[in-house]
């Protein structure tokens, strides 16, 4: 591995990507620039907010392409100094939570709904005490993108994300971070299926801005009460669509 100080990113000329699956079009122009050689070992990649700019996409689509590059084996990231472009010999043998809750949907489901009840009330209790005002202004443009595209789910369901992992940055424990970041894919499908039932958008709606009331007040109790319901609502809503698809054949 070259030298920290390496260059960070600049030369590749990224393009903004506009259709879905956009982690996918990021990895895809980064093994590009590997491969014709403007990215090599060592190279820093850019601080996450950075890189969402340059793709003109959410940070949570990069979250998702970094992970997918890491699963590759194409990058490495080391706490407190960034992520590098590894030389592609020594690709990370990593357990898949999508293939477990695959191989039995509707278990599956629960499972990660149970998680989520586990973790993210006290993610969002901690918050309150321990959030940054640009993290408030984060959630806050979040809940508006979503109120703005309540009829579309791409739009939507990253704004969703961003709102969830906004909370879990604001904590400050990477491990917290890095565990929420482990299920976004799976995340990302639950909120999608939510879209085939009438009115689940709208009652996510109120239940995030429950939840950022409770953040802008810094109120813990509240923060982790408000949390809860919302974890029960989108339990509810899901336990109708385990067996359906995805109403958008384009989610992101």
């Amino acid at each position: 591995m070259r030298s920290e100080q390496s260059d960070t990113l600049g030369p590749p000329a990224y393009r903004a990507v506009k259709t879905s699956r956009l982690f996918e079009q990021i990895v895809r122009q980064v093994e590009d620039s590997i491969l014709n050689g403007q990215l090599k070992p060592g190279d820093q990649l850019p601080a996450e907010r950075d890189l969402a700019q340059r793709f003109g996409v959410s940070r949570t689509a990069v979250r998702e392409a970094v992970k997918t590059l890491r699963e590759k084996g194409l990058v490495e990231a080391y706490s407190g100094r960034g992520t590098f472009i590894t030389n592609g010999t020594s690709q990370a043998i990593r357990q898949s939570l999508d293939l477990m809750i695959r191989i039995n949907q509707q278990e599956g489901s629960a499972h990660l709904a149970e998680l989520r009840q586990v973790l993210e009330p006290e993610i969002a209790a901690l918050a309150a005490t321990r959030i940054e005002e640009q993290l408030v202004s984060t959630m806050r443009e979040a809940v508006a993108i979503m109120d703005r595209n309540l009829d579309d789910p791409d739009a939507f369901v990253e704004a969703d994300l961003d709102f969830h992992l906004a909370l879990a940055e604001a904590v400050g424990n990477p491990l917290i971070l890095s565990m929420l970041d482990s299920i976004v894919g799976l995340l990302r499908e639950q909120r999608a299926r939510i879209f085939t039932i009438a009115g689940g958008p709208e009652r996510g709606q109120f239940h995030h801005k429950r939840i950022l009331a409770a953040i802008e007040k810094r109120d813990p109790e509240k923060a982790r009460d408000a949390m809860r319901a919302h974890l029960k609502q989108v339990l509810a809503d899901s336990a109708t669509t385990v067996k359906k698809p995805p109403r958008s054949k384009r989610i992101s």
